[in-house]
């Protein structure tokens, strides 16, 4: 067998975590093609196939599974070595909205650290405008936030998060009844977009819950006291968007958006890994949908 492309290798490693050529090529600053050509070779040079492919949905074969584990050795092995004179750390700050957070946090740390071993990464989270207006005081590398009105339109758009009325598939609601919600506290602008579109539909409200972010929130709604006002993307696993049901005003969706002053190159491969990593987080919720779909149609029933 000839000796493995590393480069082919570390492509290999991005798609299985991200699910995606297109998100893949997009941290390696290239095309999908040449990624799949990639892939190609590997497949190829192994003998074996390494993923299994769909129009909708890109994931690991038996062998793919059996190689990623190596495939991580090999990689980090790798970055070990390159990394060996490296000097003093980098130190990248990055704030981030706490309505842009996700269950895949996890994975989105993993790959910042595999990109860039040695980089250390501090993340503050807050609301959108607090994280924005740091970045413009100079105290942050970049920010990462929900664009909630038009008088600023540089940064990079990363996605459109489409927000929802999320609750528990059996939450209880009684038209006429104050709507139970579990908010942030003021002056949120995903509180100030709900308030205003069920108050502009004429639907009575009470908040029962403020937290003091997405994930106290979320715990809040998936426990059945009150339904949310959140980004699909975001929303606990289990919970449904109950407002088409329950006859709820539309929610508009908003602009997630990159705003980064970074020059070196370490910091720059970084963001770009985290920002295809966050893109990669829309195929959860198109393979989620489905299920939801069955989970509304049950409680209907």
């Amino acid at each position: 067998m000839k000796a493995l492309d590393l480069e082919a290798v570390q492509a290999f490693v991005l798609v299985a975590d991200l699910k995606s050529f297109t998100r893949a090529a997009e941290a390696l600053d290239t095309t999908q093609s040449a990624v799949s050509l990639k892939i190609k070779r590997l497949e190829d040079g192994l003998g074996r196939r390494l993923f299994e492919r769909t129009p909708r949905l890109v994931r690991l074969s038996a062998d793919g599974a059996a190689f990623l584990g190596a495939a991580r050795a090999l990689v980090a092995a790798h970055q070990s070595a390159v990394g060996a004179f490296a000097g003093e750390q980098r130190r990248l700050i990055v704030g981030i909205s706490h309505h842009i957070i996700c269950a895949e946090l996890p994975l989105l740390l993993r790959r910042m650290n595999d990109s860039e071993p040695g980089l250390v990464m501090e993340l503050r989270v807050s609301m959108s405008r607090d994280v924005l207006a740091d970045f413009d005081r100079g105290r942050l590398d970049a920010a990462i936030v929900l664009r909630h009105d038009h008088q600023r339109r540089d940064g990079d758009v990363l996605l459109k998060e489409v927000f929802g009325w999320m609750a528990a598939p059996d939450f209880a609601y009684r038209p006429g009844e104050p709507l139970r919600l579990a908010t942030q506290a003021e002056p949120c602008s995903v509180r100030s977009m709900a308030v205003a579109a069920l108050d502009g539909a004429g639907i009575p409200w009470t908040e029962v819950f403020v937290g003091g972010g997405v994930t106290t929130i979320g715990a809040a709604i998936s426990a059945g006291l009150a339904v949310a006002a959140l980004g699909r993307r975001v929303a606990p696993a289990g919970t449904i968007d109950v407002g088409p049901r329950l006859g709820l005003p539309p929610l508009p969706s908003r602009d997630v958006v990159l705003y980064a002053n970074v020059a070196d190159r370490q910091a720059r491969q970084a963001l770009r890994t985290l920002s295809a990593a966050i893109r990669a987080t829309e195929l959860a919720i198109a393979t989620e949908m489905p299920r939801a779909k069955a989970a509304r149609l049950k409680v209907r029933a």
